[in-house]
């Protein structure tokens, strides 16, 4: 039996989004369904759940796995970008909590065919949604050098940006295109100075981080969801946000700020200072999962969540 993703942080999900037991919430990466089965048992019968993935396998998996929870939840195959289409196809308005967790799961990294993982070989994909046309093959064999360059730079913050990219087109010249991610992989590790090769894990974790930034523009995609989702919260309504890279961290605190204006009242008491922002930081810093979470599960090493409360 295949083991399920472990939902990263779910203490801390169910203490600071479920407000109300009554509520509506709404799952923007149900994934495996590991946060979304955590949410529902919290909730009085009346609560019910939205939950979306634009990763058709993962959504199959959640089904089984809330089997027990049918008809108090909806399933919707669809991007966490389409929230507010999806909340208005389902006659919902406004709900009481939103959370939307970045990773990538587990399965989808083991899974040789989708391209993820550095450490298999596997197609050259890195899709979410298999319904989109661009993946990370199209990427390498296809972009110029310049271009390879900026996408390693800016979506996975890569110092060897430019050696790496000069690498992979000397290498699809002389040997053809790539055909798989081990493949890909070698070339990167190639290109990097050895003195350097063992610092920070694997020598091509930036590069792949970055390719499947880019095929599946994660960080616009971000930048897309947080409006929606401060629009479709009631107040009193919580954002709760888990980041694993600083790029997807950066753009949710800067969003969370610019709309929390100067309110600097205690968290969880009414807001009395007039400032009218439209949200609380209910986080000052972003919270880190607890060592023993670490020690059971590494992968969650990385995690930072944000929590912030809708006031008006």
């Amino acid at each position: 039996m295949v083991e399920l993703h472990r939902p990263v942080m779910e203490r801390e999900v169910l203490e600071y989004l479920v407000c109300c037991p009554e509520g509506i919430y709404v799952d923007a990466t149900l994934g495996d369904g590991g946060h979304a089965g955590a949410i529902l048992s919290s909730l009085a019968s009346q609560g019910r759940l939205i939950g979306l993935d634009w990763d058709m396998e993962a959504l199959r998996r959640a089904e089984n796995r809330l089997n027990e929870f049918t008809g108090r939840m909806f399933l919707v195959h669809e991007s966490y970008t389409n929230l507010e289409e999806v909340l208005r196809n389902l006659k919902f308005d406004l709900v009481n909590g939103i959370l939307i967790d970045l990773g990538v799961s587990t399965l989808q990294l083991m899974d040789a065919e989708r391209g993820f993982s550095y450490h298999q070989i596997g197609d050259l994909d890195m899709r979410m949604d298999r319904r989109g046309s661009l993946t990370a093959k199209d990427i390498v064999n296809q972009y110029t050098e310049e271009q390879l360059s900026i996408i390693f730079f800016r979506y996975g913050e890569e110092r060897w940006s430019k050696k790496i990219a000069t690498g992979i087109v000397r290498a699809r010249e002389q040997h053809g295109p790539f055909e798989d991610s081990k493949a890909l992989a070698e070339v990167v590790k190639e290109a990097i100075p050895a003195r350097f090769r063992r610092q920070g894990g694997h020598p091509a974790r930036k590069v792949f981080q970055a390719l499947r930034l880019a095929v599946n523009r994660e960080l616009e995609n971000i930048e897309l969801f947080l409006p929606q989702a401060l629009r479709r919260l009631n107040p009193g309504g919580r954002l709760v946000v888990i980041a694993y890279h600083s790029l997807e961290d950066r753009l949710v605190k800067n969003f969370l700020r610019a709309h929390a204006g100067q309110c600097g009242c205690p968290p969880n008491l009414p807001c009395v200072c007039g400032q009218k922002a439209e949200l609380r930081i209910i986080t000052g810093k972003a919270l880190k999962p607890l060592p023993a979470e670490v020690e059971d599960n590494p992968r969650a090493r990385s995690a930072r969540m944000r929590v912030a409360e809708k006031l008006i």
